[in-house]
């Protein structure tokens, strides 16, 4: 996370050197030459479908001669368009420059405004790579190879909203559209923010390829939640014509009829019985007794965009692989391990190496699908090594079941996309659960550690940054407690819910037991008055000495939630949309408001 996230909570700690131009690059010349090739040819795909979606999309639109530009004015539909974003005169701009926009609609200009940023981000990643062979310090590399995987992951996220639209079910999709639109700009968020600790010409160069690209998203976003989602401006999740649960429908166990049409018989058997028993695709044994030896070598054997559930098991043992990533091209994978503390991932990386937040992670998954059973996830690199992310999640329909993830500083990254995670035990000190998800966390322990001398706790750091996303942390039926430790000196250390990262933080706790490490104020300020009139934090019903509510914050954007439909609003049912795709992993789940 970003500089202004480091300040006191270091400890009043110097900013780490900038080290631009004394250290080698970490990749190899040939590996980076086979990088840029690579990503090269998937720009040069994409770019060709793009070309090919504009002219289906300008269909039946008139276009304009090549000296209109300069004199256009606005179309009445552009002026109506352009009006529901947040960057009007942006907007206005960019579709001017989209032959045949004039004449469009107000239905064309929303995938019109989609289509043109899906290409300016094209375009934007094209150049960037041309950087890729430059000297870098570990930092400005790290903070460089994140940005091209976000934007490479952004384009397949607009081109699949832009699919999703020109086929018409836009209406029908509303959510996932909006996910991936929500994903992608914080994607564009995460990419800007990795260069905050990094000087030089490349952090310049990428920096002015980048501009006003989250702008661009945010717009499209907008254009989009108007026609097809709703206002989202008073703070609450935006509705999409869904039947509403009741609230006292708990959906413990999935049956056949919840699964998808697509998923085959032995798939279900494989997602709600014990996976030892079943035949998994690839075995991970340190003593050779499996199908390979690691985690590494499991990841690279399994196929690209499987439409079937892969699953890997991983045997009991620590398997230390240095920063291991299911990427978004592994779609419907499964890690199982031998349970809790038995089958560890273990990293070290923290931002004190040099390295930015998002690079930091023991383990990542970005790929569609993905679950993960029965594992520990670690950071080893401890307090004093600041942000050092143990589990970085940003796939779509991720679920973490029965896991444990143990860290510091910045735990848990809930990236981006949908998330659910089920009795999972979380450890950390400060904004140990952070990111920009929309995820629910349900019958999970949390656990407060202590931290170091100066600092406070902090258990989130929601960072929602547009009015428009759909994103937020929903922690539900869940115990909120302190590590032995820290409860031998809570007195002295405060642990606060959280405090707002960016301007729309999101976060609610439903039903959860709080005990009396939390501080009477419940949540804590970032900076000043920052965000406190436009976050929305919101507690209902919780129990336990630490959910006194007479000791509150008075903030603008706090809420006591009193009313079930509001609360309703966060369960799975509704926040993550659980009732169509988690019966299908065989994880249990409430669906309302149930303990």
């Amino acid at each position: 996370m970003g500089y202004d996230r480091l300040g006191s909570e270091r400890g009043g700690s110097s900013r780490r050197e900038i080290l631009q131009n004394s250290q080698s690059n970490e990749a190899t010349s040939s590996s980076r030459r086979k990088s840029t090739v690579k990503v090269l040819v998937i720009i040069a795909a994409v770019l060709i479908v793009t070309a090919a979606i504009s002219v289906g999309v300008l269909v039946g639109v008139r276009g304009r001669g090549s000296g209109d530009r300069i004199t256009a004015k606005p179309s009445q539909a552009m002026a109506r368009t352009c009006g529901k974003t947040l960057y009007p005169s942006l907007c206005l701009s960019s579709l001017l420059d989209f032959p045949g926009a004039l004449s469009a609609t107000d239905g064309d200009l929303v995938h019109i405004s989609v289509n043109v940023t899906l290409q300016r981000v094209g375009k934007a990643l094209y150049t960037v790579t041309d950087y890729n062979n430059l000297q870098m310090s570990t930092i400005v590399r790290s903070a460089y190879d994140d940005c091209l995987e976000l934007l490479e992951d952004s384009m397949d996220l607009l081109d699949r909203s832009l699919s999703s639209i020109l086929s018409g079910d836009a209406g029908a999709n509303a959510q996932d559209v909006m996910t991936w639109l929500s994903a992608a700009l914080t994607n564009q968020d995460t990419c800007t923010e990795g260069f905050s600790d990094a000087n030089g010409p490349v952090k310049d160069q990428v920096t002015q390829r980048l501009k006003d690209l989250s702008e661009l998203v945010s717009n499209s976003l907008a254009i989009f939640a108007a026609t097809n989602g709703g206002d989202d401006f008073s703070g609450v999740p935006i509705q999409h014509r869904r039947k509403l649960l009741d609230h006292r429908d708990a959906v413990l166990a999935s049956t056949d009829d919840d699964f998808p049409k697509w998923l085959s018989e032995s798939d279900r058997k494989l997602l709600s019985t014990p996976v030892t028993p079943i035949h998994a695709d690839i075995i991970v044994a340190k003593d050779g007794t499996g199908t390979v030896k690691t985690i590494t070598e499991a990841i690279k054997k399994v196929p690209e965009h499987s439409t079937r559930r892969i699953v890997i098991y991983i045997k009991a043992g620590t398997y230390d692989e240095a920063n291991l990533k299911v990427g978004k091209k592994k779609t419907n994978v499964m890690i199982v391990g031998d349970g809790k503390g038995k089958t560890v991932i273990s990293g070290g990386r923290s931002v004190a190496e040099q390295f930015t937040t998002f690079h930091t992670a023991s383990f990542a998954a970005t790929g569609t699908g993905f679950i993960a059973k029965d594992i520990t996830f670690q950071n080893t690199a401890g307090p004093s090594k600041h942000q050092a992310v143990a589990l970085r999640i940003g796939a779509d329909h991720g679920v973490i079941y029965n896991c444990q993830i143990i860290g510091y500083q910045d735990t848990l990254y809930v990236h981006s996309q949908r998330q659910f995670y089920r009795e999972c035990d979380i450890y950390g000190t400060v904004d140990f659960i952070f990111g920009n998800a929309a995820v629910v966390l349900q019958k999970c322990n949390i656990y407060a550690q202590k931290p170091m001398s100066n600092q406070k706790n902090t258990i989130t750091a929601q960072n929602r940054k547009d009015p428009n996303q759909n994103t937020g942390i929903s922690i539900h039926a869940s115990n909120i407690l302190a590590t032995s430790d820290l409860e031998a000196s809570k007195g002295s250390i405060p642990t606060f819910l959280g405090r707002p990262w960016k301007m729309y933080s999101r976060t609610v706790y439903m039903l959860c037991n709080m005990g009396d490490h939390i501080h009477p104020r419940g949540w804590l300020e970032w900076s000043g008055n920052f965000a406190l009139s436009t976050l929305y934090y919101g507690e209902y019903m919780n129990t336990g000495p630490g959910a006194g509510l007479a000791g509150r914050v008075k903030w603008p954007g706090y809420r006591v939630i009193k009313l079930e439909t509001e609360a309703n609003k966060f369960t799975v049912s509704q926040f993550i949309y659980g009732s169509a795709w988690l019966p299908s992993t065989g994880v249990a789940f409430l669906s309302g408001l149930s303990r």
